[in-house]
């Protein structure tokens, strides 16, 4: 079954605004309106921000320490990054966490990909929460241009945390990488990642597409919303 047919479409989650100028619903947070874009990021128009999570680049380098052959993904990775910032001329990027994955994955060739990233983009500002991943691995080489900040970071009236748990009022988090599990008739379901609004807490799904996620069962006052390969859909 295709994922159109098990997602329900749903009203908007905020009125009163003109339409944007990227496509995605938005959510009210600390008096702050974030859109929710299926490139697994938000968007404060506002601020000029993006924000991610769950980066984990050089975590084929480990696996690959480990004798397990995995295909480079730091590549595709950066692709996407460029292709969000290009689509909502964002300044500024704020990475929640888990930019690496370990530190025996902080190989030459990933370190290289990213400077060479970095070069492309070098009026970006980027400021990185740091995860447990990024507690291992330490912090990002001096050559990438990144301000390292621990949780929770408060930005624009936000609580920005890798950890939800970290989040003291309005915020937002990583960490969990959550996934929704859709079924439609008979024995058909479908995983998707997802944005989890719990408690004033927006948790964003993992920008790697080389994670694993997590079902997590919502709470009956928690919001969720379907990520699809184009669109993000508000389930509850």
């Amino acid at each position: 079954m295709s994922t159109d047919a098990l997602l329900r479409p749903a009203a908007a989650v905020v009125t009163g605004f003109e339409p944007p100028a990227v496509s995605g619903p938005a959510v009210l947070l600390g008096g702050r309106r974030l859109q929710l874009l299926p490139e697994h990021a938000v968007w404060d128009a506002a601020a000029g921000t993006v924000l991610v999570s769950d980066l984990h680049l050089g975590k084929e380098a480990a696996f690959r320490a480990a004798a397990i052959p995995v295909p480079d993904q730091t590549a595709g990775t950066l692709s996407r990054l460029s292709q969000l910032l290009a689509t909502t001329g964002a300044g500024r990027l704020g990475i929640l966490g888990d930019l690496l994955h370990a530190r025996r994955g902080r190989c030459e060739q990933m370190i290289r990909q990213v400077v060479e990233w970095r070069e492309q983009h070098s009026e970006l500002s980027i400021e990185l929460v740091r995860g447990n991943h990024d507690a291992a691995a330490g912090d990002p080489p001096g050559e990438w241009r990144m301000s390292c900040l621990s949780e929770p970071f408060v930005s624009d009236g936000l609580q920005l945390c890798h950890d939800p748990e970290r989040c003291i009022g309005a915020g937002l988090a990583g960490h969990l990488h959550p996934v929704v599990r859709l079924r439609g008739p008979g024995r058909d379901s479908l995983r998707l990642p997802c944005f989890l609004l719990r408690r004033e807490v927006l948790i964003l799904p993992a920008f790697s597409r080389f994670v694993d996620g997590r079902v997590l069962q919502p709470g009956p006052a928690d919001r969720v919303f379907a990520v699809s390969e184009q669109s993000v859909i508000s389930m509850k």
